[in-house]
């Protein structure tokens, strides 16, 4: 039985200690990856050329699926919304409880979130299998960096673009929100407006847009990371992918619970 014990706290250990050393590993190289990023874009070894090409794949791809998201999320915010009301709420309180919900919280994550399926995860299937089919030695053959070719890109276009889908995002759920109050509640538009202009504050924007900076460093960061470290064929691909994914949303998700403390407070 003691032995048992032992054996049983030894590998609980060793497990923690295991998962420990790949955090603080990941975390060395995503530093290492985010300063040769910064050092090709200062000195001009990045092409715009493929910046804006990330930009259209990225970005301006992305504005439909981000667009039906944000809406559904107002949508759905306003219905709960008056739904939880009662006769001692003041109706015109639901256009500040749809607006602050979908700027300060659900506009960023949820544009973060689709942005993670479907740039994210692109992103670290295409560089994970260069990496395994050897396009990537054949740069580093050539003389060519594959951080200022392939990551900085990439990287660039992520921290352009997230900010912007995240404003549309914000004007399209609120938009939304402001319609269904009206289907559902009958809270016509003047009253949607004038609640939300009660509780506003100018700074929820700034927020919102602060993290959509932050979430469009991280996701192609991650991505891009975890696709330069792929081994193994393509099952090699499949699992990075798969761990791609579920960093990028834990990392997300983590960092969008330390923005409160730290910006509303």
């Amino acid at each position: 039985m003691q032995n048992f014990v032992v054996r049983s706290v030894t590998g609980v250990l060793a497990r923690i200690g295991r998962t420990a050393d790949a955090a603080f590993r990941h975390a060395g190289e995503m530093t290492l990856l985010a300063i040769g990023v910064a050092r090709a874009t200062l000195t001009g070894k990045v092409s715009m050329r493929d910046v804006l090409a990330q930009l259209q794949s990225a970005g301006v791809a992305s504005i439909p699926l981000v667009s039906v998201t944000a809406a559904l999320s107002g949508i759905v915010t306003s219905q709960q919304g008056g739904y939880q009301f009662t006769s001692s709420i003041p109706l015109y309180v639901l256009g500040s409880v749809v607006t602050s919900g979908v700027i300060l919280e659900l506009g960023p994550v949820m544009t973060s979130i689709v942005v993670i399926g479907r740039v994210g995860a692109r992103i670290t299937a295409e560089l994970g299998t260069m990496k395994v089919s050897e396009q990537i030695d054949a740069l580093h053959s050539l003389g060519r960096d594959p951080v200022a070719v392939l990551a900085a890109p990439r990287i660039l276009a992520g921290v352009i673009a997230m900010p912007m889908l995240v404003g549309l995002a914000n004007f399209v759920g609120v938009f939304a929100g402001l319609v269904a109050a009206r289907f559902a509640v009958g809270l016509g538009p003047e009253s949607f407006l004038f609640g939300a202009r009660m509780f506003w504050h100018s700074w929820d924007l700034l927020y919102s847009i602060a993290k959509g900076f932050v979430f469009g460093l991280v996701i192609p960061l991650i991505s891009v990371h975890m696709g330069f470290g792929t081994r193994g064929g393509a099952e090699g691909v499949g699992r990075a992918t798969t761990s791609a994914v579920v960093m990028m949303i834990i990392t997300v998700l983590v960092l969008d619970a330390t923005f409160p403390p730290l910006f509303l407070n």
